[in-house]
């Protein structure tokens, strides 16, 4: 297998992350799509749905600044193999689906915390805080052509294991659902892959990262 990824569903992915991050649009490059990030030590990213290893290559060449990202759908080997010696593997990312009438309700919230849901524009934002006013859990959805990005789903370690992230992956996607997505999408770590495979999403697809690191450069 080539490791590549369904276009529709990447293509939903990057533009819902970049209007999480509050980054401009991606824009159509070299066959995938390039995202202007602008932040220390990550100025752009370039995602790319399969590898086109011709393309990849000639882009990678041109490429003499840290900080730009190349992700693409396919194997880690081919990936380092379609550039030059300048660039080091990445954490690889771990692209899922779901249909959003599957996605469980959010369940009952742990006593002691109190959550607030609000939207930025075309993102939804859940956040859960504790008695204390802390904040223990939250998340993000971006809503665009009929799906809901899932995104920043972080619970802090002093507050796993009481249920906070199940409750608000359910109440993102009951909002989102609400509001007409019908899929939602997400990219998540291969170590945090089994946590949404218990909730009903479907593994889509590894995209493997390659960057200039600091010290190459010069």
């Amino acid at each position: 297998m080539d490791g590549s990824a369904d276009a529709a569903l990447v293509e939903a992915w990057a533009t819902g992350w970049a209007l999480s991050r509050g980054v401009g649009a991606p824009i159509r490059a070299a066959g995938g799509h390039r995202i202007v990030v602008g932040e220390p030590g990550h100025a752009e990213r370039y995602i790319f749905p399969a590898l086109d290893a011709a393309a990849l290559s000639d882009l990678a060449a041109r490429i003499t600044a840290p900080g730009i990202f190349l992700k693409a759908f396919c194997t880690p080997e081919a990936l380092l193999a379609a550039v030059d010696a300048r660039w080091s593997p990445h954490a690889p990312g771990d692209l899922m689906a779901i249909d959003l009438v599957a996605v469980p309700p959010p369940p009952p919230l742990a006593a002691g915390y109190v959550h607030a849901l609000r939207a930025e524009g075309a993102v939804l934002v859940v956040e859960i805080h504790d008695a204390g006013g802390v904040l223990a859990a939250s998340g993000r959805a971006a809503l665009t052509g009929g799906f809901a990005v899932f995104d920043k789903i972080v619970t802090d370690p002093a507050h796993q294991r009481r249920g906070l992230g199940r409750f608000v992956m359910g109440v993102l996607g009951e909002r989102a659902r609400a509001l007409g997505a019908a899929r939602g999408v997400l990219v998540a770590t291969p170590e945090g892959r089994a946590l949404y495979e218990v909730l009903g999403w479907r593994f889509e697809g590894r995209m493997e990262t390659v960057v200039i690191p600091d010290e190459v450069v010069g």
